[in-house]
């Protein structure tokens, strides 16, 4: 802690200011994921999904207001435009029955693109798996990690990484956004975006400080601020190029990728923060110091150094 109590630079002002806003960010969706709860799509839940547009505008809360008339109760419907919807309904409900009659209504002029069916028990199955992928990327990710770096570095970059999961995952919560298996995929996807980014910061903090390791003239907290300003540049156009690219498919992809770039493009961003501010700053809090990558010499070869 010593390294803070030193007048503290613009860049360390604010990798402490984003490492605070990232606990806020956490507890948010802590709490949004406990109070809230994940709104789970139709690949976990099971049930039917139908897919359908009108030959005339209409808003969302008109058209589910007129297909409650037709008996059906537990369902879910979302607007993709004013003449393309979803309707996704529970598997106990009689799917055919509001259906025809949709169809038959003259106003509407409704046609049926797609409609598909999931049972329960695929959608358990599904869950478990894709929370067990899950799992198994983040204890190879520990392992990798524990093998690379000193352990600071190493625990910085864990927390960052599952920082990443857990804002995302909150946001989703929150928004009650379907949470599909797409979103499940993406948020493997973040673990590998995060990943790479904050083992590029660790590297240039454990060679600068292997570098300076003779004369330990300079500080920690300037070798973590100079690692972090050369990679930087690296950082912020790898992230604005594949933003760019995420935010084409949001924008372009349709309804059935939706969740998934969301759920990227906010892991991008926040992945971002988190390699600097968190798998960068926490080792420091830690403890972090040059002695932490000294080469440590047995007692005959460092007898055999001091000969004249």
């Amino acid at each position: 802690m010593s390294n803070l109590s030193e007048k503290m630079s613009t860049t360390t002002r604010l990798r402490l200011s984003g490492l605070v806003l990232s606990i806020l960010l956490v507890l948010l969706s802590v709490i949004g994921v406990a109070t809230k709860g994940l709104n789970f799509g139709l690949d976990f839940t099971g049930g039917y999904l139908t897919e359908f547009t009108t030959a005339v505008p209409i808003s969302e809360a008109e058209l589910a207001k007129k297909i409650s008339y037709y008996h059906l109760d537990d369902f879910t419907l979302s607007a993709q435009s004013s003449q393309h919807f979803q309707l996704r309904e529970a598997e106990q409900a009689s799917t055919s029955a509001w259906l025809a009659t949709l169809t038959q209504d003259e106003t509407l002029g409704a046609e049926v693109l797609s409609s598909s069916y999931l049972g329960s028990q695929v959608g358990d199955e599904l869950f478990e798996q894709g929370c067990l992928a899950l799992f198994a990327a983040m204890v190879a990710v520990m392992i990798y990690l524990a093998l690379r770096f000193e352990w600071r570095l190493a625990l910085g970059a864990v927390v960052a990484l599952m920082h990443d999961v857990v804002v995302v995952v909150g946001l989703f919560a929150w928004l009650q956004l379907d949470f599909n298996l797409t979103v499940l995929a993406s948020l493997l996807a973040i673990i590998g975006y995060s990943l790479n980014d904050s083992i590029i910061v660790g590297d240039r903090v454990r060679e600068l400080l292997r570098l300076d390791i003779t004369t330990q003239q300079t500080s920690v907290n300037t070798v973590i601020n100079e690692s972090i300003k050369s990679t930087l540049t690296r950082t912020l156009i790898t992230s604005g190029t594949t933003l760019a690219t995420v935010a084409s498919v949001w924008l372009l992809a349709g309804a059935p990728l939706q969740g998934f770039s969301i759920a990227l493009f906010v892991g991008i961003v926040v992945g971002t923060l988190s390699s600097i501010c968190i798998a960068a700053t926490l080792p420091q809090l830690l403890g972090l110091r040059h002695e932490n990558y000294q080469v440590k010499i047995d007692e005959q070869s460092q007898a055999l150094m001091d000969m004249p």
